[in-house]
């Protein structure tokens, strides 16, 4: 990981669209500060496509489609993107599972998560989860005392024996059923919404993240970028980013919004 002062002026300058983690990348501490929301603003109108990849709810991105400045939104870790037409004044919404498949999985998730907090005490079923519509978060720091590591680790491993993939975010362990990630509903929104192969303009792409679910977008994206708390999980990464802020949180996607827009 190299300090993002060092990416070059014309790699900067290439750059078209920014995907982005929004907990803990564009927040700090829960909060979305004013600094973030503007730079958030301040790329969209320079033109470029902005677009919040995050393992936050579908009742959550609805509205984060809806009246943030961005091209649309890719929710639940990869199960659904949504993009707001704003003068037809419609949602476009794209499920990565059939409405019959996610009720099936809402179900089997329902049976699953008692197991998983009678075997992790301390463990909590996440405030957000009414406004889900695919997969299952257990909360082990956002509104509850953090866990340990290896009880962390023990809700992981608990999703993954039934069956079910896992990831872990800066805040939650998210569990579905489903082949699909944040990676690959990124490049479906990229074909429907902004008509472009991602994989042929992956360089022209920053990705910004935190932590282990941004794993499959730091592998993928040459010029992906993390802000300076992706360093809490070194060595613990299936993949790490290529270029990393010196500040935290909403500070460091700013440092990174800027290196961009200076380029420009």
């Amino acid at each position: 990981m190299q300090p993002i002062a060092d990416m070059p002026a014309e790699i900067a300058a290439q750059i078209f669209a920014v995907f982005t983690d929004i907990d803990d990348t564009i927040t700090t501490d829960g909060r979305l500060p004013a600094i973030a929301y503007s730079a958030l603003e301040q790329l969209a109108d320079a033109g470029l496509h902005v677009v919040p990849v995050t393992g936050r709810p579908a009742g959550w991105c609805d509205m984060i489609a809806r009246f943030w400045p961005v091209a649309g939104v890719v929710g639940e870790n990869g199960a659904f993107y949504f993009a707001y037409d704003t003068s037809a004044k419609t949602m476009r919404r794209s499920f990565f599972a059939s409405d019959e498949d996610r009720l099936a999985n809402r179900a089997r998730l329902q049976r699953l998560a008692p197991r998983i907090l009678q075997a992790v005490p301390g463990a909590a079923i996440s405030a957000d989860q009414l406004y889900r519509e695919a997969d299952l978060a257990i909360d082990f720091c956002e509104d509850v005392e953090p866990l340990a590591p290896a009880d962390i680790s023990s809700i992981k491993h608990l999703f993954e024996a039934d069956g079910a993939v896992a990831k872990v975010s800066s805040i939650h362990v998210n569990g579905w059923y489903g082949d699909y990630d944040k990676l690959s509903m990124s490049r479906r929104f990229c074909r429907d919404v902004l008509d472009l192969d991602m994989d042929a303009e992956k360089n022209r792409i920053v990705f910004c993240g935190d932590s282990p679910n941004d794993a499959p977008m730091f592998g993928f994206f040459p010029n992906a970028c993390g802000v300076a708390n992706v360093m809490d999980f070194e060595g613990r990464l299936e993949a790490e980013p290529c270029w990393v802020a010196s500040r935290r949180g909403a500070a460091g996607f700013v440092e990174i919004a800027e290196t961009l827009m200076r380029a420009r």
